[in-house]
């Protein structure tokens, strides 16, 4: 049985170059800047969750709203762990796709309303077929020495979450942040496989079928 964790209407957000949080996976985070600090803090003293975004590739740091990805995942603060110089590491665990909607701030860290996303989860003879496909691509990853945990392994054959699987495949083995954040937008679960199918086989090298 899933946990349903009831989501606030706004959350802070943490812009990040090269990070992309996705539902069900688990990020660590290292806490160091003052103003991510004050967003740990504020986090924690609410709903102990916050929202991932992707830095832009043109914005070395963002100063607004548009120097980062307006569709993000807002994730649960799993594990934190506070250090005596103020820092923390944290496992945050991905929940929901959100759109941005508005900032209610933006200094010094964000905090957005946001709108969640739904997948289009509906599953035909075409969506099984492409599930095959990223499984036969997974066992040809573990062929080349790499493959998810083993507790992850065990039950990644038999899922038939698909939705679930394409998230897993593309947060474990899309290298490419951009690429990732394709998926990470792409609601229509076949048109995910699709994208997911064709960078991991950019990924082994091989675009053969």
């Amino acid at each position: 049985m899933k946990e349903v964790a009831i989501l606030p209407d706004q959350a802070p957000v943490m812009p990040l170059p090269g990070a992309v949080l996705f539902p069900h996976a688990l990020l660590p985070l290292y806490i160091f800047e003052p103003r991510y600090r004050e967003m740990l803090a504020h986090a924690l003293a609410h709903e102990r969750m916050f929202c991932v975004a992707l830095l832009r590739p043109e914005s070395a740091q963002w100063k607004s709203e548009d120097d980062f990805f307006d569709v993000g995942t807002i994730g649960l603060i799993r594990a934190c762990v506070g250090r005596g110089d103020g820092t923390s590491n944290l496992i945050l665990q991905g929940l929901q796709r959100v759109c941005f909607a508005d900032f209610v701030q933006l200094h010094p860290f964000p905090i957005a309303e946001f709108e969640t996303l739904r997948s289009d989860n509906e599953t035909t003879v075409e969506t099984d077929a492409l599930g095959a496909k990223v499984l036969e691509l997974y066992a040809r990853f573990k062929t080349l020495g790499r493959q998810l945990p083993t507790k992850i392994d065990r039950y990644v054959t038999d899922m038939t979450d698909l939705a679930m699987l394409a998230d897993l495949m593309a947060s474990t083995f899309i290298e490419d942040p951009v690429r990732r954040q394709q998926v990470l937008e792409e609601l229509d679960l076949n048109t995910r496989l699709r994208l997911v199918i064709q960078y991991l086989r950019d990924e082994t090298g091989n675009a053969a079928a």
